[in-house]
């Protein structure tokens, strides 16, 4: 969807979700990039630390339940087991949950830099 016209209606709702989710279980350094100006493979990334791996499945059992609250699952997930990377993706937006070591390695931040950064936005 790299036409920010076509977001759907509930997707900024779904991440604003998310994004209250992980701040519940004290996510470190949440960032939101809205990636559909530059990309059409999902709308947002949602990126945050944990301290240690059971505070990253703890984050991402608590927006998965947050969510599943609202009838919505991720299409798909990853790296729950080993807590160093975790992906869950929505399709209109993934969160990553990295313990932060993961998370410098792979800069997605960086990586994904043209995108704009709406955390102030939608972790309001």
């Amino acid at each position: 969807m790299s036409d920010p016209t076509q977001e759907r209606p509930d997707t900024r709702e779904r991440v604003r979700l998310a994004v209250g989710a992980a701040l519940d279980i004290q996510a470190v350094d949440l960032r939101v990039r809205h990636l559909a100006p530059v990309t059409d493979f999902t709308d947002f990334f949602v990126i945050c630390s944990a301290t240690n791996e059971r505070q990253a499945q703890a984050i991402a059992d608590r927006v998965e339940e947050r969510l599943r609250e609202r009838g919505v699952r991720p299409l798909h997930a990853e790296g729950h087991q080993a807590g160093q990377w975790i992906l869950l993706d929505y399709g209109d937006f993934v969160l990553h949950v990295f313990q932060e070591e993961r998370r410098r390695f792979y800069a997605l931040e960086r990586l994904w830099g043209d995108a704009p950064d709406v955390t102030s936005e939608l972790a309001a």
